[in-house]
């Protein structure tokens, strides 16, 4: 299987060294759950998009620094892509951004939220559990680096799971969209790096409150094979 990253930002050039770029991020996360996947990367921020929807088997929207109601031309195109794609009911997972932009283009809603940052370590819960779940508990547990939220999900969108900051935090659409909020491909020191660079933007209590948290244990790989699961489903 294939899967097609839909970049949509860069790591800063003092951080990819050590962290790769986000498609590095998701190359290593989700090929430790599947070996045998294989990737191709576009960079849709720079207009780089396959000549055809069928390139790959499912596609994998990464997070970003931009909102997705922002007006460039590059989100623009990406939206319509994500239409098209679902029009085809060809797999995508979107991340974040990626979670935000599937909503917005699909006719749902994004904007920032009145509680403000969300920064380290966040769970949710699920309602109901999906085939693709592994069944062993409604918690889980991710990296999140976000002040946008999905206010309403796209027409026939079912909300999985959430919490109380974020409600809607992983979200379905037909068996070929799956998004979530979180980031499974962080892991503790990138999201220390990101809030030390943020810090005066998140505010102290956000920041200490986000650092603080990174000493609890993440479900990364769990959420990957969840991933995988929904992609060979």
């Amino acid at each position: 299987m294939k899967i097609g990253i839909l970049k949509t930002d860069r790591v800063r050039d003092d951080l990819v060294g050590e962290f790769g770029e986000y498609p590095d991020m998701f190359s290593e996360l989700l090929g430790q759950a599947d070996e045998e996947l294989l990737f191709q990367v576009y960079d849709v921020e720079n207009g780089e998009y396959p000549e055809d929807v069928d390139e790959v088997d499912g596609y994998l929207i990464t997070g970003s620094k931009s909102s997705v109601y922002e007006d460039k031309e590059w989100i623009h195109r990406l939206q319509d892509f994500v239409r098209e794609l679902h029009e085809h009911r060809k797999k995508v997972i979107g991340i974040c951004f990626g979670h935000q932009l599937v909503a917005q283009a699909l006719g749902g809603r994004t904007q920032k939220s009145d509680k403000g940052w969300g920064m380290g370590r966040h769970g949710a819960s699920f309602e109901s559990i999906p085939d693709w779940h592994d069944g062993e508990g409604h918690e889980f547990h991710l990296l999140v680096s976000h002040q946008d939220q999905v206010v309403e999900p796209a027409p026939g969108t079912v909300v999985l799971a959430g919490s109380e900051f974020c409600q809607n935090a992983v979200c379905q659409l037909g068996d070929h969209i799956l998004t979530f909020q979180g980031h499974p491909e962080f892991i503790q020191g990138y999201s220390e790096n990101i809030m030390n660079i943020r810090r005066e933007m998140i505010g102290e209590d956000v920041y200490a409150a986000g650092v603080a948290s990174l000493e609890e244990p993440l479900d990364r790989e769990r959420v990957a094979r969840w991933m995988v699961n929904f992609f060979r489903a």
